[in-house]
C-alpha cells in the first residue's frame, strides 16, 4: 500500500525555499539528501482498457535505476492518495517503448492485468520528465520521504508543469503522514493536491 500526501507548489522559488528549511531541519536524515532526475512514462491500450479499470502501468528511470510500477485502485481526498502496488526493477530501453505484457506476471494483480489487457499491444500515454529533490524525515516515531518535484508533463496535446510536494510514508501511522503535511502546508501557504501527476496528464491528453 502506497500512502503519501500531495501538495501543489505555486513556483520553483518557493519550491526552492521549501527545500532549504525542510531539509536542514530537525527532522530531517541529512545524509539521505539527494537530487535525482527522472522519467516516466505511462502505458495503456488503445481502447484504454487500463485506465477504464483504475489501473496504472509505468515505467520510470532514476537516476541510473529504472523500475515499472502497477498500481491499482486507491483513492485520494485532501491531499492524502493510497494506492496498492508492485514495483520491479527492470533492464533496457525497449521497456520504455513498448514493455511486455507479462512483466508482473509473478503477482496475482499482474495475471489480471494480462487478462485487462487481453494480448493487446501497450503503447506509449504520454511522459513525465522532473528532477526530484528528497530526503527522509523522522517524525512521530514515524520514517517519511519529503519529495519536491519541478519539471513537465508530455502529451501529444501539449504540455504542463510540475511543481508539488510529495510525503511518502516509509515506516509508521498514516495520521504522523497527515499531521506532518497539515504542518507543512499551513508554514508555506500550500494547497492540497487530489490529482496524480498521471491523472493530470490524462487531463491534458483529453482537452
Amino acid at each position: 500500500m502506497e500512502i503519501e500526501m500531495k501538495y501543489s507548489i505555486p513556483g520553483e522559488e518557493m519550491a526552492g525555499t521549501i527545500w532549504d528549511e525542510l531539509s536542514m531541519s530537525d527532522m530531517a536524515d541529512t545524509g539521505s539528501a539527494e537530487k535525482v532526475v527522472m522519467k516516466a512514462v505511462y502505458f495503456d491500450t488503445d481502447d484504454m482498457d487500463l485506465s477504464r479499470n483504475n489501473v496504472t502501468v509505468r515505467v520510470r528511470a532514476e537516476g541510473e535505476r529504472s523500475f515499472a510500477t502497477l498500481k491499482w485502485g486507491g483513492k485520494a481526498e485532501l491531499g492524502l492518495h493510497e494506492r496498492e502496488e508492485v514495483n520491479i526493477p527492470i533492464s533496457g530501453e525497449e521497456f520504455f517503448i513498448q514493455p511486455p505484457a507479462d512483466m508482473f506476471k509473478e503477482s496475482e494483480t499482474g495475471l489480471d492485468l494480462m487478462k485487462i489487457i487481453g494480448g493487446k499491444p501497450l503503447r506509449n500515454l504520454l511522459e513525465i520528465r522532473f528532477l526530484r529533490r528528497r530526503i527522509r524525515l523522522f517524525y512521530n516515531s514515524s520514517l517519511i520521504e519529503l519529495a519536491i518535484d519541478t519539471g513537465k508533463i508530455i502529451t501529444d496535446n501539449g504540455e504542463r508543469k510540475i511543481c508539488e510536494l510529495e510525503l511518502e510514508l516509509y515506516n509508521g501511522t498514516p495520521e504522523a503522514i497527515k499531521v506532518l503535511g497539515s504542518h507543512i502546508a499551513e508554514a508555506f501557504g500550500l494547497e492540497p493536491e487530489n490529482k496524480s501527476k498521471f491523472a493530470r496528464g490524462l487531463e491534458l491528453l483529453r482537452s
